[in-house]
């Protein structure tokens, strides 16, 4: 064969070269699409388990039969907390009572017209907190508030789906005191086919995004705020 007549074939990048074998040898490129695409499935399907296993807990929360605890927390949202909190708090599960998270604007006197709760209990043990803007703000005037008058153990007021959030933003702030949940139950949450029902569906999904945004957020230490009004007034 003669030297001039004999040409090179260019390889182009990512064009598969046969082994001796006759098995292609696949580019850089594609490989590493080819992990991108294995890792994003197994992140997708870790964050689906994840959303199940959170909506069984949350859709399994149940009140303690017997609550007992040194004080008691209620988080705000929903007056139908607030109520629950009031009852515990009557019937003596805890000695003294915090509403963290009070708009300004909502006075003592129209909370306790609002539980029908006497005047006496309200003057005697019920505080209401107007400094949390979040629930990180909630749990830094908890935590305050706790640490105030010495107590060790409490019991935590709020819905079903906020409680996750809620324990690990206080355990967060505060790793000595004892928090009990007790969940107030959402009546759209409690019924086996809660996932048929679009509104039920968007607050857990929004839910879910906020408690992994807190892991994060806690973990890292990145973007976490006081979350109390006093710190953006003095700040």
């Amino acid at each position: 064969m003669s030297m001039g007549n004999f040409s090179r074939t260019p390889i182009r990048p990512g064009t598969e070269l046969a082994r001796s074998d006759g098995r292609p040898v696949r580019g850089p490129v594609r490989r590493m699409l080819r992990w991108g695409g294995v890792a994003f499935v197994l992140i997708v399907a870790l964050i689906f388990g994840g959303f199940l296993r959170f909506a069984d807990s949350v859709t399994t929360l149940k009140p303690p039969l017997d609550p007992r605890a040194d004080a008691i927390v209620v988080l705000t949202g929903g007056y139908q907390r607030i109520d629950q909190a009031v009852e515990l708090l009557q019937k003596g599960a805890g000695k003294r009572l915090l509403i963290s998270g009070v708009h300004p604007a909502t006075t003592p006197k129209q909370i306790r017209k609002m539980t029908q709760a006497s005047p006496e209990l309200f003057s005697c043990c019920v505080d209401v907190g107007y400094d949390a803007l979040d629930t990180i703000g909630n749990a830094q005037e908890a935590s305050n508030w706790i640490h105030q008058r010495g107590y060790k153990s409490v019991l935590v007021v709020t819905n079903n789906y906020h409680m996750p959030r809620s324990l690990a933003e206080l355990a967060y702030v505060d790793s000595e005191t004892q928090f009990i949940p007790y969940p107030v139950v959402n009546t759209d949450l409690k019924t086996s086919n809660w996932f048929t029902d679009p509104n039920a569906v968007r607050v857990m999904l929004a839910e879910y995004a906020k408690v992994l945004f807190a892991g994060a957020r806690n973990l890292t230490g990145l973007g976490r705020h006081a979350g109390l009004r006093s710190a953006g007034v003095s700040g």
